[in-house]
């Protein structure tokens, strides 16, 4: 289990990281979203240890991550751009690999280096940042670690290398109980990917939530009506995320129970009732929008 409490980071004048806590269940992913510049890279740089918190402290399984060996035998972090050492090759870093992981797999590695048809002996420099992504899990996956954290993992690979890493990664999580700990920008595929997501803005956690919740708990309704009501009215009773009205039309965005919902719009007797169904990519756009990181009109000249 991955537990931060309080946990602050600030470099010079930028607070990257403000009073943020959370907790990652022992085999379940965690999608952490959020804007650029939001502090997602440097508290999962915290998590894995790279950096020290200011304050506030980050454990896995009740222990430290900072500068504790033990604890970083079982963590396994990938950043958004892979560190290999110079002129190294697959077969480079799976030898200091396993001289570092007591877990090393080497019938593991060398299976998955065939099934992905690296060349082991290639130096990792002269490979496409697909390639290199590709290098980093199998390395990652080798080392059999508890827990990954993972800033981007999939970006540069194709579709079918990105469906079967994720293959891969779902069972481990299923066999051995792994932990992930997961940003991205590819809010669809975090949907399908995580148990629970949390939305990050100026280094703060802005909101968190199940997935399987989030969908039964956050609806989009499309009405018309004869005459729209007041919107004071309209909305005094419901938790509204999102209300737009075009012409007759009435668009919402409203957390809470299904039935409720329209039990209390159908008292405003409208025309047409629609219940559409919504993405990740609307709620987290919703979201930030009544954080102030709306999306406004941009016109050049």
């Amino acid at each position: 289990m991955i537990l931060a409490e309080t946990v602050n980071k600030q470099f010079d004048d930028l607070q990257a990281v403000r009073n943020l806590s959370l907790t990652v269940r022992k085999g379940s992913i965690y999608g952490l979203l959020g804007s650029n510049g939001a502090g997602k890279s440097t508290f999962l740089k915290i998590v894995a240890g790279v950096y020290k918190p200011d304050n506030g402290e980050v454990t896995i399984n009740g222990m430290p991550v900072y500068e504790s060996p033990d604890t970083k035998q079982t963590v396994l972090f990938i950043s958004d751009y892979p560190y290999f050492f110079n002129l190294a090759s697959l077969n480079d870093m799976a030898k200091f690999y396993s001289g570092v992981y007591e877990r090393w797999n080497e019938k593991r590695y060398n299976q998955l280096a065939k099934h992905f048809r690296m060349n082991p002996k290639k130096r990792l420099n002269r490979l496409s940042k697909g390639m290199q992504r590709q290098a980093a899990f199998i390395l990652t996956l080798s080392a059999m670690p508890d827990v990954m954290i993972l800033d981007e993992p999939f970006d540069g690979l194709d579709p079918v290398i990105r469906q079967q890493m994720k293959n891969l990664i779902m069972q481990d999580v299923a066999d051995r109980g792994l932990t992930l700990i997961v940003s991205s920008h590819n809010l669809r595929e975090m949907e399908d990917f995580c148990d629970y997501v949390g939305i990050l803005h100026e280094g703060s956690l802005l909101f968190e939530r199940d997935i399987d919740e989030l969908r039964s708990d956050v609806h989009k309704l499309q009405l018309a009506f004869k005459s729209v009501p007041d919107k004071d009215q309209f909305v005094k009773d419901l938790d509204v995320i999102h209300y737009e009205v075009k012409g007759s039309m009435m668009f919402l965005i409203v957390r809470g129970e299904k039935d409720d919902i329209l039990s209390k719009v159908k008292k405003f007797q409208p025309a047409v009732v629609d219940l559409l169904p919504l993405t990740l990519e609307e709620i987290f756009i919703y979201e930030l929008g009544g954080a102030g990181y709306e999306i406004n009109n941009i016109i050049v000249e």
